[in-house]
């Protein structure tokens, strides 16, 4: 079993930038597929990106695709998410998850994860 915490949410101008953390409790962080997803006041949660277990394939709703960039740090049980030109309208509560799996082609599903963080909240301002 593995536990999430979030980190790094926050209120920010539109145009900047944010680092979200989401730090892993356990021995075998290296073997989960990691994602993060997100949910808008008022409408259902969304993928924004996934990273497969090893870090060498990274996966992008088209949505932030260019603009965010997912990574992870095994060493640290570790995933991030590096969020830059923050709009207005990618303002959400974040999660990160863990999926005792492959990412592969279904890394935007999130019923697919087993395990969810408590969620940070990013607010991008006009």
């Amino acid at each position: 079993q593995v536990q999430l915490a979030e980190s790094g949410g926050g209120l920010v101008q539109a145009g900047g930038s944010l680092r979200l953390s989401c730090a892993a409790s356990g021995r075998t962080f290296s073997s989960y597929c990691m994602g993060w997803f997100r949910q808008a006041p008022g409408k259902e949660r969304e993928s924004v990106a996934g990273i497969s277990r090893n870090g060498g394939t990274t996966y992008y709703a088209d949505s932030v695709r260019g603009r965010f960039t997912i990574s992870r740090d095994n060493a640290k049980n570790t995933v991030y998410l590096q969020m830059n030109s923050l709009k207005p309208e990618v303002t959400a509560v974040y999660y990160c998850a863990a999926r005792d799996a492959m990412c592969g082609s279904s890394w935007s599903q999130s019923r697919r994860y087993d395990y969810w963080g408590q969620g940070t909240p990013v607010t991008v301002s006009s």
